[in-house]
């Protein structure tokens, strides 16, 4: 089964695990230093709080479609190359507190979706000390949607790319 993903950047990590806790009506799957994660299963929806800047308020960080196996990740990308979307892949990456294979395009207004598996646990949040976890590279880049063409690739990644 596959299900959407929802990455978010929360000032206080602890109150937003209660709020979203009592919104679906279950605990974190994953709850580690800065980060925690949801598997709500109704509806479908992976639920992943990245902790921000307390001043800072609540947002989009990326969003993403969970699915159960490389073979799914690998189809995606054949069919998002072939809709001539800008893809770039990403396997055996620790991102999340988890092992992953992803391939990563960018919607029209530079909204990062990943499509991923996770293959195992991982021990840390990212797989480079210091590294930002789920920031989508740039090879995936936006499409214009006129001419469902790769658009040009900006020098620099929006702030909702950055992170799990």
């Amino acid at each position: 089964m596959s299900r959407v993903q929802l990455a978010l950047h929360v000032p206080d990590l602890g109150a937003s695990v209660a709020f979203y806790s009592r919104l679906f009506g279950t605990e974190p799957a994953k709850l580690r230093d800065g980060y925690a994660n949801f598997a709500v299963a109704e509806p479908p929806l992976k639920l992943v709080l990245i902790e921000g800047a307390a001043e800072e308020a609540t947002r989009l960080d990326h969003l993403g479609v969970e699915v159960e196996s490389a073979e799914a990740v690998r189809a995606a990308t054949a069919r998002l190359n072939e809709a001539g979307l800008a893809t770039a892949e990403e396997n055996d990456t620790t991102c999340c507190y988890a092992l992953q294979d992803k391939v990563w395009v960018h919607g029209p207004g530079r909204e990062p979706w990943e499509v991923y598996v996770v293959k195992a646990d991982a021990g840390t949040l990212a797989e480079q000390q210091g590294s930002t976890c789920c920031t989508s590279p740039a090879a995936a880049t936006d499409t214009d949607a006129d001419t469902e063409e790769p658009a040009a690739t900006d020098a620099e990644e929006p702030a909702a790319a950055d992170s799990c």
